[in-house]
């Protein structure tokens, strides 16, 4: 069995790809409970929903492991669960039910792409500088919808949002949830995010913000409210058709970067490279990752950019993935910990998480920027947490640089793709 995964072949062993299976546990970890708390706040159970989280990184993840042998772990996407709670169930009113057809649509779309080259069109047809700016206004949105949850930023009638009552024990608890994040990010603690959760729950309870647990381990609860609760045909709509689109290409560019960065530390996904094999692989059971979660009762399921913290430790080959999936089983018996955790403890993770993924702006080249990607880059940022919606800045993004391509003489810069994806963006304001 070990002979599969080649493991001399790529420099490891089997010590070396267990402690890396265990570090991106660690690193990752924190995603069973935020998502239960983002998506409870769409009105699912959140005792169901942290199951199904548990159970679709344990599976994506060795699937991945398996079917690809890479090193790397998959889970419920951040972002897009924000997307799929405040954007679509409580901003645009889907039901969950719709919202999981959606997700489950877009996962489809994304397997039958997956298994052509559609892939390598697409990394060679957006310019990477409006896919840096895609991830840092995603960053800018989540984190947005963090610092509401935690109430420091409030609605207010005469400037639309204002800072809410810093002095509230709650507010304060969150502020320094934030920071105690930060803090173990930046001296680089192995898991950081769910060390922080832990640190900030317990100053919580302290200050009589909820109570610790009476038990920390108990039997997985049922994910039968969710599973199987999804609804295709209701999400068969051509008002939604922008949404679905919005799913795929955001689940895309996810996946994408995250493999480029992840296989620039273990050697592997060479960008652009139409032979190369576990980049492949590692899409397809992305994208037979994000069905699965749907029908199981979850958002978008993704590969993690958390993984690289494996391949930094040694892991290189797909055993790595495996061990990291049976250190998830541990997750499904963790429930009453999670439970108790304050929601002041979860909602910081969202900001700093936010405030990684809007760094992508540092790594565009503004020196050699012309006026249609700058314009581009502007308006996806600042209209996706400022309309509440992933949809609303992609389009507007990709609808500007195109017009201002065409106006400024530019056409010959432009790839079918882009007129594509702009076209369909068009359509979000149209059926708007």
């Amino acid at each position: 069995m070990l002979q599969y995964f080649k493991l001399s072949e790529r420099g490891s062993n089997l010590k070396t790809e267990f402690l890396a299976g265990f570090t991106t546990f660690l690193t990752m970890m924190y995603i069973v409970p935020v998502n239960g708390f983002i998506m409870a706040d769409a009105g699912l159970p959140m005792s169901a929903v942290i199951t199904a989280t548990a159970l679709i990184t344990i599976l994506a993840t060795a699937f991945n492991g398996l079917w690809s042998n890479t090193p790397v772990a998959m889970s419920v996407g951040m972002g897009l669960n924000a997307y799929f709670t405040y954007g679509l169930v409580l901003g645009m009113k889907i039901p969950w039910q719709t919202a999981l057809g959606i997700v489950f649509i877009s996962g489809i779309i994304f397997v039958i792409l997956s298994f052509t080259k559609f892939r390598v069109w697409v990394m060679t047809s957006i310019p990477m500088d409006l896919r840096r700016a895609i991830s840092a206004g995603i960053g800018a949105f989540i984190a947005f919808i963090g610092l509401k949850q935690l109430n420091i930023i409030v609605a207010d009638k005469a400037t639309l949002v204002t800072l809410g009552k810093l002095d509230e024990p709650s507010v304060l608890l969150g502020i320094v949830g934030i920071f105690i994040a930060l803090a173990l990010y930046v001296y680089r603690v192995k898991g950081a995010f769910i060390l922080a959760i832990f640190i900030t729950s317990a100053i919580g309870w302290g200050m009589g913000l909820g109570k610790m647990p009476d038990s920390l381990f108990s039997l997985p609860a049922s994910i039968s409210p969710i599973a199987f609760h999804l609804d295709i045909i209701s999400a068969l709509s051509l008002s939604l058709v922008p949404v679905i689109l919005t799913f795929l290409i955001t689940d895309m560019f996810d996946s994408l970067g995250t493999l480029t960065a992840v296989g620039a530390r273990a050697g592997l996904f060479q960008s652009g490279n139409i032979d190369d094999k576990p980049l492949q692989k590692t899409l397809e059971a992305d994208a037979v990752a994000t069905a699965t979660g749907a029908v199981l009762g979850v958002s978008t399921t993704t590969s993690f950019i958390e993984s690289a913290s494996g391949v930094e430790e040694g892991g290189r080959t797909g055993l790595t993935a495996i061990f990291t999936a049976l250190f998830f089983v541990s997750t499904l018996f963790m429930l009453p910990l999670f439970q108790a955790i304050p929601a002041p403890a979860i909602y910081p993770v969202l900001v700093v998480v936010g405030i990684l993924m809007f760094t992508e702006l540092g790594n565009m080249d503004f020196d050699n920027m012309d006026i249609a990607t700058a314009s581009s880059a502007f308006f996806t940022v600042m209209l996706m947490p400022l309309t509440y919606s992933i949809t609303n800045g992609l389009s507007a993004g990709f609808v500007t640089y195109v017009i201002l391509k065409l106006v400024s003489g530019k056409a010959k810069e432009l790839d079918f793709g882009v007129y594509l994806i702009a076209g369909l963006s068009f359509l979000v304001f149209v059926l708007h």
